[in-house]
């Protein structure tokens, strides 16, 4: 009977679960997709051969474009183009009203003396448009470069911090701004449109009338004054009839016409690539701000590997000391 006791008393022993058992255990039930990480070397290949038999330059040249943000190059792309077309045409087409007005509605030097620096300071002002366009394009364009998830693999790991966080919300807060902004600047671009359009639909009627032999065209005319950029005491302030229809005729009005409707048209393409910005803006901010959480899912993660293991560790010697 004693012997029986004796043998039993080791099968008991042999049953007790120890409390290091027990948290790996508990441990596996709660992450049971856990699992750890193996990694396999790959031999190197002589040469610049891939792996897969691809030449290595071929597969950096993949890669590269791959980290290139299509998105916000269209959008560069269209903002140069916009600005550069605001800009440029609308500079010639404002030299050439004043040239227009000088020779033919305000032969005083005075009448149109405040017109004349208002419009050599809106020329000022193109000229520091197309300059911070040109800046601020770029920096948007290098922005997409770096919250490009290709990118980042090309640069190594990404840490994403608060700083980076709050400048890609300034960037979507200007951006705005600007947009808004040049919806007024394409507004204000379609007046000088619509006033060439009544002068050149005016002198289209005086010839019609002139081949229907109908109403002589020197009753028709065009006052400049009533638009307001010259006082109404200029003279002589309008033209009719066979005057206008040689304004018409002149290249400096074909040109400033068409130039008009070219910078209205630049000023619209701009609005629509600030636009574009505003949503690729957008969503980086949202892309930044889940890789953030991201991040600290993964410290959350690696940390409690590094727990797991410590707690492997101690088990085993506890184990070991009780052989």
């Amino acid at each position: 009977m004693h012997c029986a006791l004796h043998c039993q008393i080791p099968e008991k022993e042999s049953s007790v679960i120890t409390r290091p058992e027990m948290e790996i255990g508990r441990y596996h039930w709660m992450y049971r997709s856990s699992r750890p990480h193996r990694y396999h070397h790959v031999p190197a290949l002589r040469g610049n051969v891939s792996p897969l038999g691809i030449q290595g330059c071929f597969e950096c040249c993949i890669k590269c474009l791959g980290g290139v943000p299509y998105a916000s190059l269209v959008a560069t792309i269209l903002c140069f183009s916009g600005v550069a077309l605001f800009c440029g045409c609308g500079h010639v087409a404002l030299t050439g009203t004043v040239s227009i007005l000088e020779q033919h509605f305000s032969t005083t030097a005075s009448d149109h003396a405040l017109l004349s620096e208002v419009i050599q300071l809106m020329q000022y002002v193109i000229y520091g448009i197309a300059s911070f366009f040109f800046l601020y394009g770029i920096i948007l364009l290098a922005e997409g470069f770096y919250t490009t998830s290709a990118v980042k693999e090309l640069h190594g790991e990404f840490k994403t911090t608060a700083c980076g966080r709050c400048i890609s919300g300034m960037f979507v807060f200007l951006t705005y701004v600007l947009g808004v902004a040049w919806l007024g600047v394409f507004g204000f671009s379609a007046v000088p449109v619509f006033m060439f359009y009544n002068i050149w639909s005016t002198c289209e009627v005086i010839k019609s009338l002139q081949i229907n032999m109908t109403v002589p065209g020197d009753q028709i005319c065009v006052d400049i004054r009533q638009y307001g950029i010259i006082p109404w005491n200029a003279v002589p302030g309008k033209a009719c009839g066979p005057i206008l229809e040689n304004i018409c005729n002149t290249n400096e009005f074909y040109m400033s016409y068409h130039l008009f409707i070219v910078a209205c048209a630049g000023a619209g393409a701009t609005v629509i690539a600030l636009i574009h910005f505003l949503m690729i803006l957008s969503s980086n901010w949202a892309y930044l701000k889940d890789a953030s959480k991201m991040q600290a899912y993964q410290d959350i993660k690696a940390k409690e590997e590094q727990e797991l293991q410590d707690i492997q560790s101690r088990s085993k010697e506890q184990l070991n000391s009780y052989t």
